[in-house]
């Protein structure tokens, strides 16, 4: 794998926004990928093709229904529109260890067999611990964003292949799986400065989340 190919092809935002009278952080992740429409939304849609390229995946997966990342996050589906006129959307809510945020997946035909596929994570800032955001920054979220865009990226590639959640681990902590993180964390800490966090502030943020997914520490 390239990974700085990978990495380059990602682009990532933060921005803050008040949403129900609630301050906000707003992270956005997006790749385009060289498949049609279809065939990104089966991807990101289908069980059995979720549990390829992400996690397993379970319960009642139509709108008004939940769903259960097995060992992960749950929640509601809120909102679902199929591709229709070069686009589709959904919207959930991401529970996870006792706190709620809302993942939306917009899809677009960029060209008949192209499309962008963007995830936006919403999560109030009184519900993230401010400790840990001081700590982790968007790196903490953002990085499993990062890997959940690669194992998608390579699913398109060869889908019948199928990724287990231990191979996964066992590559993340590989050196290529490092570099992976290292990267990741470093382009969320350019996309918290340009959200106007101080680049020391940031720097930091990113050496602990690179420690949070590999386990070392930066310089050690």
């Amino acid at each position: 794998m390239d990974v700085q190919a990978q990495i380059d092809a990602v682009t990532r935002t933060l921005r803050t926004a008040d949403i129900d009278g609630e301050p906000s952080r707003i992270q956005t992740i997006a790749q385009e990928y060289p498949a049609d429409i279809g065939d990104v939304w089966d991807a990101a849609t289908n069980p059995d093709r979720i549990a390829r390229w992400f996690m397993p995946v379970e319960g009642d997966l139509r709108l008004g229904g939940r769903y259960q990342l097995i060992g992960n996050a749950g929640g509601q589906i809120l909102a679902c529109a199929p591709p229709a006129d070069g686009t589709a959307e959904y919207r959930v809510t991401w529970e996870y260890a006792g706190g709620v945020s809302w993942v939306t997946v917009r899809l677009a035909s960029t060209e008949p067999e192209r499309t962008r596929f963007e995830l936006e994570h919403t999560a109030r800032v009184a519900d993230v611990p401010a400790e840990m955001w001081e700590t982790f920054g968007p790196g903490a979220t953002g990085v499993g964003w990062d890997q959940g865009l690669l194992g998608l990226a390579l699913h398109l590639r060869v889908q019948d292949a199928t990724i287990t959640p231990e191979e996964g681990e066992a590559w993340s902590l590989s050196d290529e799986g490092k570099a992976f993180s290292r990267a990741a964390a470093d382009r969320w800490a350019d996309a918290h400065v340009a959200a106007g966090a101080d680049r020391e502030a940031a720097t930091r943020a990113a050496d602990a989340t690179f420690g949070f997914y590999t386990g070392e520490v930066p310089g050690a």
